[in-house]
């Protein structure tokens, strides 16, 4: 019997402890199925479609999958009445360009008709992008050859204008105003952020921009920090008036037309004091006709005299004359680059540069994409110097108010090779 009442319990406990073991390991496969579950509930993103909200994800199709050619997405974004959107790419890799002609997102402010707030391609992401409204658009391409595993970007809801936020920019719709960075004066603008205000202007009117204080973190081409100013409602690189940074204000800008598009840029590293810039409306015809004074070497109150083709320039004789060591010293500017478009308009054609080499910058305004530098050339009379797209030359010129090389019938142009390399290297020690 002693044996008996020893043994029924220990049978007990077993059972007992097989039951505890049998609960666990089913808590424990449970919890594995869960987790193991978890990949299947990543979002998957598709090609456009309509979102609200306060907030927000969007993906390129099939993100973070090679995302497919030939292709064409919409994204609208709505935020609540009274609001603006604030997007942020949190990765972006598309195929490299630096005019971002084949694989690219675009950014509008609003549904329809909106201004273009940016264009990007590449891995460079940009700052934080604001619309003036509660509405936003995307808008990626892909051609037939895709590289990359397309973009993600958040958005979100924010009050407009918010002080000492980086929020910024808006329509200008009065006859004078003013603008600045984020955080003027009390202290530096944030980084990682971008400022777009549209400045419009009745029909019969033009805009006047000057700068009151300018201080943006320095480069020899503006590549990090910049505004860049164009004509029109809308980033437009054919229609860019100037790109500028470092701690000299700019020269007062005149629009074309009555409307003016700034555009305030800065990267996730260095910043600086910022800008304040005030604006006003003007009768479209301004007295340019009265030269200045001789004596008068920064006229600031007459608009810029533009570019103008010459019938008498283009009837020249087209023949190279001097030589490249003969044209150095009174050269603005000598690159050397490959032609990459070229668009005829009047009597001049107007050439994108994809550059090589710099000699000598001057005041030529150059964009930089990654490794890759371009600037805008006007080769005044189309057919002299005669260069071809997709060829290599070496330019000697002058450059206009807007920073744009040009280069007339005098001027020095020829094909490159490498063969001359040595020659332009010794000409680059050369003083003048």
């Amino acid at each position: 019997m002693p044996l008996h009442v020893k043994t029924q319990p220990a049978r007990c406990v077993e059972c007992t402890m097989w039951r505890i073991c049998s609960v666990l390991c089913a808590w424990g496969l449970l919890l594995i199925t869960s987790v193991c579950a978890q990949p299947e509930r990543r979002q998957t993103f598709t090609c456009g479609g309509n979102i609200t909200g306060d907030s927000g994800v969007i993906g390129s199709q099939g993100y973070p999958g090679v995302y497919p050619p030939n292709t064409k997405c919409v994204w609208r974004i709505a935020v609540p009445e009274g609001k603006v959107v604030v997007l942020n790419f949190r990765f972006l890799d598309l195929e490299s360009d630096n005019l971002c002609r084949y694989d690219y997102v675009d950014v509008y402010n609003g549904h329809v008709h909106g201004q273009r707030l940016g264009r990007f391609c590449g891995t460079f992401r940009p700052g934080a992008l604001v619309s003036t409204g509660n509405k936003m658009l995307l808008q990626m391409v892909s051609d037939a050859n895709t590289a990359g595993s397309g973009f993600l970007a958040v958005f979100s809801a924010a009050h407009p204008h918010e002080r000492g936020e980086q929020y910024c920019g808006g329509r200008l719709i009065k006859p004078s105003g003013t603008f600045k960075t984020p955080n003027w004066p009390e202290k530096d603008y944030p980084a990682g952020v971008t400022c777009s205000w549209h400045i419009l202007a009745p029909k019969n009117q033009i805009i006047e921009v000057k700068f009151e204080k300018f201080d943006v973190e320095r480069d020899n081409y503006c590549r990090y920090d910049y505004v860049a100013i164009f004509n029109g409602g809308e980033i437009n690189d054919a229609r860019r008036i100037g790109k500028y940074c470092g701690d000299s204000p700019p020269a007062p800008v005149f629009s074309e037309g009555n409307q003016l598009f700034i555009q305030f840029l800065s990267d996730l590293s260095l910043t600086a004091d910022g800008f304040i810039g005030h604006y006003r409306f003007r009768p479209r015809k301004l007295p340019t006709t009265t030269l200045p004074p001789t004596t008068t070497t920064h006229p600031t109150t007459t608009r810029p005299i533009p570019l103008k083709y010459s019938a008498a320039l283009c009837q020249q004789k087209c023949k190279r004359k001097g030589t490249p060591e003969s044209h150095y010293c009174s050269s603005n500017f000598v690159i050397t680059g490959t032609v990459i478009s070229a668009v005829t308009r009047g009597g001049s054609m107007y050439a994108t540069v994809s550059i090589v080499s710099v000699y000598k910058e001057g005041s030529l305004a150059i964009q930089q994409a990654g490794k890759t530098m371009s600037t805008k050339i006007v080769i005044l009379c189309k057919k002299c110097p005669s260069v071809r797209r997709g060829l290599n030359y070496i330019f000697m010129g002058q450059t206009d108010e807007e920073g744009r090389g040009t280069i007339g019938p005098h001027h020095f142009v020829m094909p490159f090779k490498a063969k001359n390399q040595r020659l332009f290297n010794t000409l680059k020690s050369k003083r003048c």
